[in-house]
């Protein structure tokens, strides 16, 4: 396999708390190594640029950038407990980089937090997180449509009905929430593309 090429900006963010060099690039060399692990489809580089696109319009704080990069660091489809894992991973990654603890304690919560996508109302950085997380839900169709095979690839161990039915019941959930994001910036921009999107999606699951 090729070697995977570092962002320059990730190695930035890493870099912030005066680590050793070779300490930051080898922790930022495993942590893109992850992203392109042959299970993953969706869940790659491609989902964090997109994201980062979106916390940078919405003026994130440096906890929801790391949070951003590091929220998917596990991902196994088959396993539920990919965000602890995840979110121990970050920890224990910033902390070793010389991040304070309460900068890393942080980072862990939020990317937990993207297990539900559910923030409270006060809590700013699980919400910008969230909305970034989300946000393919409001792609233009034809993106949706590629995320939405992607996925299904990842979870091609799933039987087709089960599938079916688990999925459907998340599109569901999804619509019945009064609105799926959080920032005005995101609920004007992305909250009626994305209903579109999800019925869409419903509608082709339900097909024989």
């Amino acid at each position: 396999m090729a070697q995977a090429v570092v962002p320059p900006r990730l190695i930035a963010l890493l870099s912030s708390w005066g680590a050793d060099p070779g300490a930051v690039a080898d922790a930022s060399a495993d942590l893109v190594r992850r992203y392109a692990e042959p299970q993953r489809q969706y869940h790659t580089l491609e989902h964090i640029d997109e994201m980062l696109d979106i916390t940078r319009t919405l003026d994130a704080t440096v906890e929801v950038t790391c949070a951003v990069w590091f929220h998917d660091a596990y991902y196994e489809p088959p396993r539920t407990d990919n965000e602890d894992r995840s979110a121990a991973y970050a920890r224990d990654v910033l902390v070793a980089l010389g991040a304070p603890a309460p900068f890393a304690n942080e980072v862990a919560r939020l990317v937990e937090s993207t297990r539900l996508h559910n923030p409270k109302a006060d809590d700013r950085n699980g919400q910008v997180l969230a909305d970034a997380d989300l946000a393919i839900l409001g792609a233009p169709t034809d993106r949706y449509e590629r995320y939405v095979r992607d996925v299904r690839a990842e979870y091609a161990h799933v039987s087709e009905d089960d599938w079916r039915a688990g999925r459907g019941r998340v599109l569901s959930e999804f619509l019945a929430r009064p609105t799926l994001f959080f920032s005005d910036e995101m609920r004007e921009a992305c909250d009626a593309q994305a209903r579109a999107n999800l019925r869409a999606e419903l509608v082709a699951l339900s097909s024989t």
